[in-house]
């Protein structure tokens, strides 16, 4: 009997469950409008050539554009291919970008906030001193993220989220005047009851408490209009880029970011979403290994502004935020202790400036003697692939950390299939055998090192709205190295008899995914 009820239950759940009529729906319109294309061309010889016409003239513009050449590639071929279906996607899904009125409102924010986000020459100057090469990274970022350097802050790493969460909570508990978070997944469980139980209290007694959860990112997680239901509560809530049932790239870019901050001066982010499996209370995928840090201090001003602007963009309001009550400083007059150089960005696609990915470039084209790499997706464009093979080539210690369990099996199988460049080159690349790894951190020379919510995959570093701390001659640098180093003992070192070993339906399967890769 159970053999029976079992798929009857998984059917009833899959048909009541909103990604369901979701994708149903989209499907549907694009089915449509491609029977109209097609139809079109059959319709008349001269419509079939136009089609054609269009197509060759639509390859010409993304062979011309400034971006990823493996974004041209994969859309030339497709278009070229099968013109009418290619140039049809391509119109849809082709071109990361935002509407309109949200990028003129987000500049209009960024303007009215950036004279709160000026660079303490003293504190650059400083770093010169100790290193140049740090300094022009940590330059790039402020120019290019908007972001500066701080001192006066500490930070606390995490090596898993099991970790973070009873420090989360014991700071949600003494918040005193606001409490600010934004999740790209909320899931209900353990992890999120504890804290809305204290964000309700919280706003209960007059703290002011704002949440921003990804729509998409909660398609599966959280009830239609889940709004509403934290609104009841006393607790200010927004959704970003509400997901809906057509056919629009703009669903593309999706707030992956992990922000929480508290009174102005403690906040947290790393690559833990607010679900039980990332606290291991819930077991998806075996043990699941992730990483956050927990700054306190002025940095974490960075962090305030990020949430600030998101929220302004979000509700569209005209409101001119009084800078002033949101500074460290303002809640804890006591001076901050300094532990090196702090500095938290954020990447948007907005611009045309892949931050994320260039901060990553910097630290290896600049490592000295090593670059450990923990990132779930190894996804790489010819940049990063170049300069992992050539930091490598040059004698530099290269490992990468990827899971042994992954969370996406077709995402996992295009991941393995960059191994055997990068094992020719001398990199070294390890599986994590418990579980999925989550963790998203670099780590070099003892000097830097940067930890947030930045995949190596093209969806993470072109599309999505992500952030990271930056850090210099930080305590924690050594924290995110010896956990690295400890992580190694539960890995499988991958070699070359395993990737060669692939047979021909394996391998052809990942050649198509390599050419569809900025795609997915």
């Amino acid at each position: 009997m159970n053999y029976i009820l079992m798929p009857l239950k998984k059917l009833l759940k899959l048909l009541f469950n909103r990604i369901f009529y979701v994708v149903f729906a989209l499907l549907i319109q694009l089915g449509w409008i491609l029977i109209i294309a097609w139809r079109l061309a059959g319709y008349s010889r001269y419509i079939s050539i136009a089609l054609n016409i269009v197509s060759i003239l639509v390859v010409l513009w993304i062979v011309n554009q400034k971006i990823n050449p493996s974004y041209k590639l994969g859309w030339t071929l497709l278009i070229m291919a099968v013109p009418i279906f290619g140039l049809v996607l391509y119109i849809l899904f082709g071109r990361s970008r935002i509407a309109a009125a949200i990028q003129k409102r987000y500049e209009e924010i960024l303007r009215e906030s950036s004279g709160y986000m000026q660079q303490d020459p003293m504190t650059m100057q400083k770093l010169k001193q100790e290193d140049f090469s740090a300094a022009n990274q940590s330059e790039y970022i402020r120019r290019y993220s908007g972001f500066p350097l701080h001192e006066n802050t500490t930070a606390e790493y995490f090596q898993v989220g099991d970790d973070m969460f009873p420090v989360l909570i014991r700071e949600l508990e003494q918040a005193r005047h606001y409490i600010y978070i934004e999740y790209f997944i909320i899931n209900d469980g353990v992890m999120w009851q504890t804290i809305l139980d204290i964000l309700e209290r919280k706003a209960a007694e007059g703290v002011d408490v704002r949440l921003i959860y990804d729509d998409f990112g909660c398609l599966t997680t959280l009830p239609h209009k889940y709004e509403e239901t934290l609104r009841a509560k006393g607790i200010q809530c927004q959704v970003f880029n509400r997901f809906r049932p057509l056919l629009n790239i703009i669903q593309n870019n999706r707030d992956h970011r992990k922000i929480c901050v508290i009174d102005g001066h403690t906040g947290f982010t790393g690559g833990i979403n607010l679900a039980d499996e990332y606290i291991n209370q819930k077991e998806r995928f075996g043990h699941w290994k992730d990483t956050a840090v927990m700054l306190k201090g002025e940095a974490v001003w960075n962090m305030t502004a990020m949430f600030l602007d998101m929220w302004t963009v979000i509700t569209g309001s005209r409101e001119l935020w009084h800078f002033e009550d949101y500074l460290p400083h303002t809640y804890h007059p006591e001076l901050f202790e300094s532990d090196g150089f702090v500095q938290p960005f954020c990447d948007t696609p907005l611009d045309k400036e892949v931050v994320g990915e260039n901060v990553y470039l910097n630290i290896i084209n600049r490592a000295k003697h090593y670059v450990y790499i923990c990132t779930p997706y190894l996804i790489i464009d010819n940049e990063m692939m170049t300069a992992l093979c050539l930091a490598a080539k040059s004698g530099v210690d290269v490992k990468i950390m990827t899971p042994g369990v992954p969370d996406k099996k077709m995402v996992f199988l295009l991941t393995q299939s960059y191994y055997e460049q990068l094992l020719e080159a001398g990199v070294e690349i390890y599986e994590y055998q418990p579980g999925f790894l989550h963790a998203k951190s670099f780590v070099c020379d003892d000097e830097i090192g940067v930890v947030g919510t930045i995949n190596l995959d093209y969806r993470s570093l072109y599309l999505h709205f992500e952030d990271g701390v930056w850090m210099y001659q930080n305590r924690v640098i050594e924290d995110i190295r010896q956990d690295f180093m400890e992580t190694l003992d539960y890995c499988r070192p991958v070699d070359m008899e395993f990737c060669r070993s692939r047979n021909i339906f394996v391998r052809g399967t990942q050649s198509i995914l390599r050419l569809l890769a900025p795609m997915l």
